[in-house]
């Protein structure tokens, strides 16, 4: 959006993490970026890149908490050596990336005292998540006072499902009295990409009947119909749905107490295993990085075959659900690490289902683009990839919240260089 001069800091706080790209939304370029990992553990470590020449500022530093950390990241945004702004009131707006607001919004929101106090409701819901990003708020509260800043929920746009997608066959009152429902994750990357889908088939969302497959070390398929989201793979938390890189996906919930009684583990000793040792992991017993789980197939592991087989399997099986949800389907897209760099894994996908419309253009998939239409031009179903950008949407709902009142939903934005 060419007409909008301002400079946003975007920061995604994780447990022991922090993510962080500064835009200048004139162009909507990147102008800096960078991560710290193992913050409060032994060893935390910081990169920080300028775009213009590729400055990178890499060190293992001492810091207890993400407050310390915002602090270093400004410091370099201002910094002779790798800094990209004069001053930090060169900062226009912050947007803060929230896991999962629970019930309470279905939009992004400008955060006021009101917001705040809210949110320190909901860190039961992500406990790992939710208090990182609340320090990162107060952070940056203290540090920047007077900067408007922005929450940007991953539950926000899958707060249009109907009941009958979100309510779980258990007694009604967990529901009432604790908000146990399914509330997905991944929507800021799910909302990009099903706007960018849309631009690209020049068809206006609101007319279409979408999926897309957000397939990274963490996955979930969002089934979307007139721009509205009817139902999606994840649920109360970020495990269900399909299997994943660490992540076991939907599973016979009984099985967590007959492993907890055969091998005595506590109920937090099973919470990790589902989390972190499960998923193609779990089963391959090799890693799980996708491209060493192919690899290790290519040679003929066999577990690494039947991991691989297994995450296909629970693709489709989405795939064909939702398709059946939906009344038909008029594109599919794909995203995320697996998703926009695995062609062979688009293949493998895709292949056999042209009973359902679905007919995949191989060379066209093989091409190594920014982002591709690669249905074959007969297919019914419309076959695309996306790289996905998280960033960039919570700087737009940002821009539009700070600038206009409302979320970049409500907004005409331009397309970004390159977009068809």
């Amino acid at each position: 959006m060419s007409d909008i001069e301002m400079k946003v800091l975007v920061l995604n706080c994780g447990s022991s993490s922090l993510k962080y790209q500064m835009l200048d939304m004139s162009d909507e370029s990147v102008v800096a970026k960078g991560q710290v990992e193992r913050i409060g553990l032994d060893g935390t470590k910081i990169k920080h890149e300028r775009s213009s020449d590729k400055a990178i500022y890499a060190n293992t530093i001492d810091a207890k908490d993400h407050r310390e950390c915002i602090r270093l990241v400004l410091d370099l945004l201002i910094s002779p050596d790798y800094g990209v702004l004069k001053r930090l009131d060169c900062i226009d707006a912050i947007g803060h990336r929230f896991v999962n607001a629970g019930e309470h919004y279905s939009n992004s929101v400008i955060i006021d005292d009101q917001v705040l106090e809210t949110l320190e409701t909901l860190t039961d819901l992500a406990p790992l998540h939710n208090p990182a990003s609340l320090s990162g708020i107060r952070a940056c509260q203290e540090m920047m006072p007077g900067v408007p800043m922005t929450a940007v929920f991953d539950t926000a746009f899958h707060q249009t499902m109907p009941p009958e997608s979100y309510i779980y066959p258990i007694p009604y009152e967990y529901y009432e009295k604790y908000g146990i429902r399914r509330y997905g994750f991944h929507g800021t990357s799910h909302k990009y990409v099903a706007q960018r889908a849309a631009s690209m088939l020049k068809r206006d969302l609101s007319d279409l009947k979408l999926l897309t497959c957000h397939l990274g070390n963490g996955a979930s398929i969002c089934a979307i119909r007139n721009g509205k989201v009817f139902d999606t793979s994840m649920g109360f938390t970020p495990l269900a749905g399909l299997a994943m890189g660490t992540r076991c996906g939907n599973i016979d919930p009984s099985i967590i107490f007959y492993i907890a009684e055969k091998e005595n583990l506590s109920m937090e000793e099973i919470d990790n295993i589902m989390n972190t040792k499960s998923g193609i992991l779990g089963i391959s017993g090799v890693s799980s990085d996708f491209r060493d789980v192919e690899k290790a197939a290519h040679e003929d592991v066999e577990r690494a075959i039947t991991a691989l087989r297994v995450y296909v399997h629970r693709v489709k099986h989405y795939i064909g659900a939702y398709i059946a949800l939906l009344n038909g389907v008029d594109a599919i897209a794909f995203t995320a690490g697996v998703g926009e760099n695995d062609a062979r894994m688009r293949s493998i996908i895709c292949k056999n289902l042209y009973n359902l419309g679905i007919m995949l253009d191989e060379e066209k998939n093989a091409v190594n683009t920014s982002a591709a239409i690669i249905s074959e031009e007969d297919s019914r179903v419309r076959i695309l990839y996306v790289p996905t950008n998280e960033e960039l949407m919570i700087a737009r709902d940002t821009v539009g919240l700070v600038s206009f009142g409302t979320d970049n939903a409500d907004m005409e934005w331009q397309p970004l260089s390159g977009d068809d």
